[in-house]
């Protein structure tokens, strides 16, 4: 079916939302994309659709891919269509005609009520909008399906009927998931991305397993960070009390030693990573 690969890919908006993004999504794979509010995740979906271009570095779709994408809110231009018009709309005008039975199959599948079917868009509900807008990605058969917050305004038994579409194991789509809702995250994807501002971190778990994994590697990032901080205050202590031999003793060699101490303490605090703090709570 296809990939899509991410090649050093970061965007600024001024400040770094991710950087240096580097993976390949392939066939089957389900990527639960995990940040904080306004950490990028939405950029980055709009950034494998095409919709929007990274600051640096390339998005390589493979040819011919068919990408369709579940955004958060309703465009305004739908609104006021019908629910089965606005769901027939997102077919190529040339294939709505033949392929209109789709429509009824796509919508009975998600259990969309009759009656409802024949309403303006806007009347309703949030969850029925949320449907639609599912429907309308579906429909179009795509080969990756990228879905921003797909569970928000659904009850529990339409998050279900979801889950089980998405995890049909006759489908091979391609499927990236950002989300804030835990189980639906464990219950649906294969691997994790968490965006990240410094350096993005990549788990071939979903996400209540790639989340441990992820505080394990952070406390062994912040324990070597502590080491290199323990060491860049002995080195410039000793830098220090070597400056003051030398100079109380006129000696060359001793100041410069400490002038060697102080900028390899200088070389490795300007090395070392910041720890990343999250911006907000990451997941519910």
């Amino acid at each position: 079916m296809g990939s899509i690969n991410l090649r050093d890919v970061s965007v600024l908006t001024p400040t770094p939302l991710f950087r240096n993004l580097t993976l390949t999504i392939g066939d089957g794979d389900r990527v639960g994309l995990v940040a904080g509010n306004g950490a990028g995740k939405s950029t980055l979906l709009r950034c494998l659709a095409g919709q929007a271009e990274p600051t640096s570095g390339d998005v390589v779709r493979s040819r011919g891919l068919r990408i369709a994408m579940v955004e958060q809110t309703v465009p305004d231009s739908l609104l006021n269509l019908t629910l089965d018009e606005a769901v027939r709309r997102a077919l190529p005008a040339a294939e709505r005609e033949a392929a209109a039975w789709r429509i009824d199959v796509t919508l009975d599948a998600l259990g969309v009520p009759d009656d409802l079917r024949t309403r303006p868009l806007r009347e309703a509900s949030g969850g029925w909008q949320r449907l639609a807008l599912i429907a309308r990605a579906w429909i179009v058969e795509p080969d990756a399906l990228l879905l921003d917050e797909p569970t928000n305004h659904l009850d529990l038994a339409k998050i279900q009927l979801l889950e089980r579409l998405i995890t049909d194991p006759s489908r091979r789509t391609i499927m990236v998931i950002a989300s804030h809702d835990r189980q639906f995250l464990d219950a649906c994807t294969t691997r994790s991305l968490f965006l990240r501002e410094g350096v993005s971190c990549l788990y071939a778990f979903p996400y209540s397993r790639a989340r441990q994994l992820l505080s394990d590697d952070d406390a062994a990032r912040e324990a070597a960070r502590e080491r290199e901080a323990r060491e860049i205050r002995r080195l410039r202590q000793s830098s220090n009390e070597l400056r003051n031999i030398g100079i109380n003793s006129r000696s060359d060699a001793a100041q410069r030693k400490s002038m060697l101490m102080a900028r390899r303490a200088q070389r490795m605090e300007q090395a070392m990573r910041p720890l990343h703090v999250e911006r907000s709570a990451d997941i519910r």
